[in-house]
């Protein structure tokens, strides 16, 4: 099911990626509406992380093209931000915190551009929101996971973007953090942004996502949770997998009843 979104501000279409010739991502088709949630749901080696790779350029296509807000991505990335997986930063860069975030601001600035008062006072309102601000001067390598999760989403915040990437933000932070995350997320949503997330627990999709991309190499779905998050098409994004994952008839109950917190 391929629910398309009225003025959308992301079309994917007809995007293949390979690697070594061999595709791992075929023939993807979808849009995404402005002001949601959305959550990239799918099995290991599903492709979840190589789709918003691809669509921010950050690796080649084979074939389809890409728009933002009706624009190439050369015309817009600085509406655009990406918050990636926290395995792949190599957290022994020395740089603190407020250093961290700071870059951020640097698409803004221009090359060569010093940082202003109006910047860091940008910086500092983004480690507030994450609750971070008493670490500014901590060295990023101190800070145990959950922190450095937080970290990262003040410098996807300081961007002041419209449309966010965000690669498993919640893998291997603790619950008090995860809720933390999810909320600054929803209040991003109340602004008018545009939130695409790499997300592998089912039990929380729900309650989390407005709108849901199930992929298995294949678009599968994709389109309003409620309308989407249903057990045949789970089934058919995870084959036999589904059932050492999550119990479906739990999972669909609270799809069909889902708890959604502004």
């Amino acid at each position: 099911m391929i629910i398309h979104a009225k003025n959308p501000v992301l079309e994917v279409h007809d995007l293949t990626v390979s690697y070594n010739r061999k595709p791992v991502l075929w023939g993807i088709d979808l849009t995404l509406p402005k002001g949601a949630l959305v959550g990239i749901v799918g099995p290991n080696g599903a492709g979840k992380s190589t789709l918003i790779k691809a669509i921010m350029g950050l690796i080649p296509q084979s074939s389809g093209f890409v728009k933002l807000f009706d624009q190439p991505l050369n015309k817009v990335r600085d509406q655009i931000s990406y918050v990636p997986q926290r395995e792949s930063v190599d957290w022994d860069f020395p740089a603190s915190v407020f250093d961290i975030v700071m870059m951020g601001r640097y698409g803004k600035l221009g090359i060569l551009k010093r940082p202003r008062q109006s910047d860091e006072d940008i910086v500092i309102d983004c480690l507030r929101k994450v609750r971070m601000e008493g670490f500014k001067d901590r060295q990023i390598s101190q800070l145990s996971g959950g922190q450095q999760q937080r970290v990262f989403l003040a410098r996807a915040l300081a961007q002041k973007a419209d449309l966010y990437f965000m690669d498993e933000p919640f893998a291997g932070v603790d619950m008090t953090t995860e809720q933390a995350i999810i909320e600054i997320l929803r209040e991003m949503r109340a602004e008018g942004k545009t939130v695409v997330v790499v997300h592998h627990d089912l039990q929380s999709v729900p309650n989390y996502f407005d709108w849901v991309i199930l992929l298995n190499m294949r678009l599968v779905a994709c389109g309003e949770t409620e309308k989407v998050f249903t057990q045949e098409l789970l089934q058919e994004t995870y084959g036999g997998k589904l059932t050492l994952l999550v119990e479906v008839g739990d999972l669909l109950k609270k799809s069909e009843h889902p708890s959604r917190e502004s």
